[in-house]
């Protein structure tokens, strides 16, 4: 199948423009919304299709396409994003295509976790197994791959970490120069020595994420620049495609739920829109529901829809440890909460305990994540023991970054240096239990045969005792 054009939709008006006519800073003139790409076979949010005499692409015949391309050697064929092409046309030649071979991540299974919980099914896809270590680099191959077709020279973005490193990365595989802004003091080193390694003019702004995305704007505004934030429509395209490789694994059976973390909102936003375009085109017989988790100190979805029913969002000054998702006024909150209501999900908050107990827990079944991702199981809790999530329903959580990403946050955890005093006194005397038994700090000893021998006989008594 090939579909020759596509167009940008307004989510808040409806207006439609090609994409080449798109701004710089990709809003509506009319009304600042943001954009959805569309195909001339796409959904829209009231059921519509933007040509009423178009014909839907064969399903059966695509999944048997994406699976022959698994044994093909080309590059866009081996990337588990482009190896999805037919349902994201937005590059006219394959040729200007950027690929790390992204995607294929694995699904895993989390029998600690389902036992624990109760359930039968408790699955994570993860997301942190891509290139550079996060789900970014599946939106950034497509978005900078339309950057470099329209001849640009220069890519920018502002970061807590995870997009710079996947813009630097796949700019310097395109032979492109990136700017990356980071708030001072406010990310994990590990991400931002990838953004210095992968050549990327990294500043430090004495401000926080949304500071550093009004410098940015400004910036795209004045200079031939393409901004590759989130608010990128393109940066979508590429991450719907989880949801392929998810249905996929499952052999296409479509699991209850999928949680996904809650920083600037446009993930589980194309998640969603990947289900609802699969959908659409009769591959799977409904959707998942979509929920979102944040962290209680970066909440503006959660304190929107509780607070005023998603009428207007909330902004927060954010505070987390959990830095992919410390933003108080994410850009995409209301495809975020369309999310939500088309899929019939929820929108949750969780602590700093929650979320080192869930990441220590996502860590004893050998997987890790960095701390943003633990937020989904830490949600899950609170959504099972609201009675929202039963037995035999088949959960996904999206684990969204590796668990190097933020090794001091780890190092901390097991020392027991995470917590302040005050944040110690809140956990529960049974957390407080699980915590202890999770928590593996190295012991140093003398280089003796016999203290060393010692050591391990006890270690080997509390582990049968």
């Amino acid at each position: 199948m090939k579909v020759a054009t596509h167009q940008l939709r307004c989510i808040e008006c409806g207006a439609r423009i090609d994409g080449s006519a798109v701004n710089s800073i990709f809003r509506c003139p009319e009304c600042n919304g943001l954009y959805d790409v569309i195909y001339p076979w796409s959904t829209l949010p009231n059921g519509d299709t933007p040509a009423s005499d178009s014909k839907l692409p064969n399903a059966s015949a695509l999944r048997w396409l994406w699976q022959e391309r698994r044994t093909s050697t080309l590059p866009v064929d081996q990337s588990g994003v482009w190896r999805f092409r037919d349902l994201f046309p937005i590059v006219e030649d394959l040729d200007h295509v950027v690929t790390l071979r992204e995607g294929n991540t694995p699904l895993y299974d989390l029998p600690r976790a389902s036992k624990a919980l109760g359930l039968n099914w408790v699955l994570a896809k993860h997301q942190g197994m891509n290139p550079t270590g996060s789900f970014k680099d599946t939106g950034m191959t497509a978005a900078l791959s339309v950057a470099r077709e329209r001849g640009f020279e220069w890519v920018a973005c502002a970061s807590t970490g995870n997009t710079s490193a996947a813009m630097a990365a796949y700019a310097a595989r395109a032979g492109m120069r990136s700017i990356v802004f980071i708030p001072e003091g406010k990310i994990a080193w590990g991400k931002l020595s990838q953004s210095m390694d992968y050549g990327a003019l990294t500043v430090q702004l004495k401000t926080d994420f949304d500071g550093c995305v009004n410098v940015l704007t400004d910036l795209v505004s004045r200079f031939p620049i393409m901004l590759l934030n989130s608010v990128n429509p393109y940066r979508l395209e590429g991450q719907k495609t989880p949801a392929f490789e998810m249905l996929e694994q499952l052999e296409w059976q479509v699991p209850e739920h999928v949680i996904v973390p809650g920083g600037n909102l446009a993930n589980g936003s194309a998640l969603a829109k990947g289900f609802a375009e699969i959908h659409h085109l009769g591959l799977i017989p409904r959707m998942p529901k979509i929920s979102i988790i944040q962290a209680e100190g970066a909440n503006p979805l959660y304190r929107t829809i509780t607070e005023n029913g998603g009428e207007e969002l909330i902004p927060v000054k954010a505070n987390t440890r959990a830095t992919a998702i410390r933003i108080g006024n994410p850009a995409s909150w209301r495809k975020a909460l369309r999310a939500l209501r088309t899929t019939g999900g929820w929108c949750e908050q969780v602590t700093e305990q929650e979320i080192a107990l869930a990441k220590a827990e996502i860590g004893s079944e050998g997987i890790g994540c960095e701390p943003a991702s633990a937020v989904t199981l830490a949600g899950l809790k609170k959504l099972v023991a609201q009675g929202k999530i039963g037995k035999e329903e088949r959960v996904v959580l999206i684990l969204t970054g590796h668990t190097l990403k933020d090794s001091n946050y780890t190092i901390d955890y097991h020392r027991g240096e995470l917590f302040t005093e005050e944040e110690e006194a809140q956990i529960s005397s049974a957390d407080k239990s699980l915590h202890a038994a999770l928590r593996k700090p190295p012991i140093v000893l003398d280089a003796d045969t016999d203290t060393v021998f010692r050591a391990l006989e006890s270690q080997m008594k509390l582990v049968h005792a």
